[in-house]
């Protein structure tokens, strides 16, 4: 079986800086993370490569330095990383996001399963995942918490849902989304480490999957960020001194006028 997880570096910071004229994440030399729902969902990749065999590919979407997501990925188990990263891909919105990725899905060909965390923390809109399986026309599972089974070309699943949970059986190929409930990620050993520092990134660019540019990146990208801005920072309080009694009796009776009906307390 072949797995495939989707992994995002996300700021690994909340001093981010937002480019003026394309109102997009600023990630040029800032330090990022694997974006931590991912690295669940590469857990649950690797426990069903585990049981079923086969191997699992970690891709990603993002600048050159984007490849450290991917290594983390090889160091929690990930057999291969493969990194999509072009200046056309740049600003991408989900549709764009998700459009790409399902193209290197394509170029990695034989994907039987895809993972993804349920969501970036730097976006927050867990579309990606659901995008994927669209572009793919594949059938998906969101909110996955638990693996019920796996193998002989489908996979059943319980999932999330607003009244408890639902057991769900999809026939293979399948995007499945997960939460955090699903598995703890292990802690990579020394010799997973070692074999993510030597092993080579793949590294493909839009025509290396044969994506159209004009449905990549910002070009590619129906959904425009028409204004951001920081909200200013709160102001501290306003300290007023006197005497604790007589500033409680001031506040009494201020509330007292403001419930007395007009002509004031006739059981008084």
């Amino acid at each position: 079986m072949h797995i495939a997880v989707c992994v995002k570096q996300v700021p690994d910071t909340s001093e981010i800086s937002i480019d003026p004229e394309t109102n997009t994440l600023v990630r040029e030399g800032v330090a990022g993370t694997m974006n931590p729902f991912d690295a669940w969902a590469i857990e649950a990749a690797v426990r069903i490569r585990e049981q079923c065999g086969g191997r699992v590919t970690a891709l990603s979407m993002g600048p050159p330095q984007a490849e450290s997501v991917l290594r983390t990925a090889m160091a929690l188990g990930a057999d291969r990383g493969v990194l999509l990263s072009d200046r056309a891909f740049a600003g991408a919105d989900t549709l764009a996001t998700s459009y790409a990725l399902a193209m290197g899905l394509r170029a990695l060909s034989q994907v039987d399963l895809v993972f993804c965390g349920k969501q970036a923390v730097d976006g927050d809109t867990a579309q990606v995942g659901p995008g994927i399986a669209a572009q793919l026309d594949w059938p998906q599972i969101c909110f996955a918490k638990r693996i019920v089974s796996s193998g002989n070309g489908s996979i059943t699943v319980e999932r999330s849902a607003e009244s408890g949970s639902d057991i769900v059986t999809s026939s293979l190929p399948c995007v499945v989304t997960v939460v955090k409930d699903i598995h703890a990620p292990r802690f990579p050993s020394l010799g997973r480490q070692l074999f993510a520092r030597n092993s080579g990134v793949t590294v493909w660019g839009a025509g290396d999957i044969g994506a159209d540019p004009g449905r990549c990146g910002l070009t590619g990208s129906p959904t425009w960020v028409d204004g951001i801005f920081a909200p200013p920072k709160r102001e501290g309080g306003r300290i007023v001194r006197g005497d604790l009694r007589l500033l409680t009796d001031a506040f009494i009776a201020g509330v007292q006028a403001v419930s007395l009906p007009p002509g004031g307390n006739d059981n008084a």
